[in-house]
């Protein structure tokens, strides 16, 4: 792998892999908590809107472009970042970052194209209504961090997202969307000192020669005060969603995350014998679905529950969980069980990091966070070394009584 940074301080990565597909991605330091200033939701509109049109290229040309060669364009939007994102063959790479590139640096952000999608973004902000499992999480943490900006909904509102502006996008993009702000990776199956070349000229030709320049204004990162809560809404649905949950580790707190992650994943990770999983799905057939989540933000994080079920089988759910946490929380794992924990993450991340889109957008984020990436076998050593002493230590910490809320949509 080949890291750098170009003399405008775009940073970039690029990655040999193999196959004949290739993966690469823009991404932003620009979320939902940088809105300041702004109506909420900006983010999320821009991501939209970028795909509209630029000096370059028209918004039918946009969509086609890499459709024709048999490749993919998409984006999404965080609380932290916007990131652009393509799969192509890995001949059509140069075509692919000059797309993102273009998008980037270049958005003109028509009057038509940006009333039409209001709409767009509208519907999508209603449908979440039909989701409940979707919707409930995101209610949970707008609660958690009332008040703060990682509790602005990441679509906006549609009073908000009505009221943006042409004006508005221009400025959001001049502000925000600066080199110095941007992490550019590439993974394929090409010659990294060769990919590295046409990756400094393509910056070269949409930021031209200048030096890296400070954003105008620097993300401010205020570590939120949690709201605990116990709300339940009645929402009339046929399923009881409900989460459970409280903050955690940082991005930057490495071993307290990666201990998260571990016990997140022995808690309620994707395999069937995750605990919760395992009582509550497989014993008992008490829930459709049940999973233990852990976000993690630049100052904070947030470890949650979630849940669906019947509603009368609601309070034993809640019960099982509370066994299930107060166990991890007065009895250490055993040295087997926490050995084979260790070796069913290491096993998932394994084989997530074999995902080209996967490694490709995760380059870009460590980029950002961290101004580096960090070797498997880095992150490797560290889960290797957690001890169970540690994961008791935050299962009582983050699953405290002054820790904890809950919110339930009955």
């Amino acid at each position: 792998m080949i890291c750098g940074k170009a003399e405008c301080g775009l940073q970039y990565a690029v990655k040999r892999s193999s196959g004949a597909v290739g993966y690469c991605s823009l991404s932003i330091k620009c979320g939902t908590r940088d809105e300041a200033g702004y109506h909420t939701g900006i983010s999320h509109f821009t991501e939209h809107t970028l795909f509209k049109g630029t000096e370059n290229r028209s918004a039918s040309s946009i969509n086609s472009y890499l459709d024709k060669l048999g490749g993919e364009l998409n984006a999404y939007t965080t609380k932290e970042e916007i990131v652009l994102h393509s799969t192509v063959l890995k001949e059509d790479l140069h075509k692919a970052g000059s797309v993102l590139m273009d998008l980037a640096t270049r958005p003109l952000f028509p009057e038509n194209e940006i009333e039409t999608e209001k709409s767009v973004v509208i519907d999508e902000i209603n449908s979440y209504k039909d989701s409940p499992g979707d919707d409930v999480y995101d209610r949970f943490e707008e609660a958690l961090f009332k008040g703060h900006p990682l509790g602005q909904p990441i679509l906006g509102t549609a009073d908000s997202v009505n009221a943006i502006t042409c004006d508005e996008l221009h400025r959001f993009v001049k502000e925000k969307f600066l080199p110095s702000r941007m992490a550019f990776s590439i993974v394929a199956d090409i010659d990294e000192a060769k990919m590295e070349k046409e990756v400094l000229k393509l910056v070269k030709k949409y930021f031209g020669e200048s030096k890296s320049q400070a954003p105008t204004s620097e993300r401010l990162l205020s570590k939120p005060e949690p709201k605990l809560f116990n709300q339940t809404v009645d929402k009339h649905n046929h399923e009881v969603n409900a989460v459970i949950g409280g903050i955690a580790p940082s991005l930057y707190e490495e071993d307290a995350r990666l201990a998260t992650v571990l016990m997140s994943n022995i808690l309620g990770g994707p395999s069937a014998n995750a605990i919760l999983n395992d009582i509550l799905r497989e014993k008992k057939g008490w829930v459709y679905g049940v999973e233990c989540s852990y976000t993690q933000y630049s100052d904070t994080g947030i470890l949650a529950i979630c849940l669906g079920c019947d509603k009368e089988n609601l309070q034993k759910c809640f019960k099982a969980i509370n066994k299930a946490l107060a166990r991890l929380q007065n009895e250490p794992l055993t040295e087997r069980k926490l050995k084979s924990a260790k070796k069913q993450l290491l096993g998932q991340l394994a084989i997530s990091s074999d995902n080209g889109e996967t490694q490709c957008l995760s380059m870009g984020k460590s980029l950002l966070s961290f101004g580096r990436i960090a070797s498997d076998e880095e992150n490797n050593k560290i889960i290797e070394s957690i001890t169970a002493e540690e994961i008791q230590a935050i299962a009582k910490k983050i699953f405290s009584s002054e820790n904890t809320s809950k919110l339930i949509f009955l």
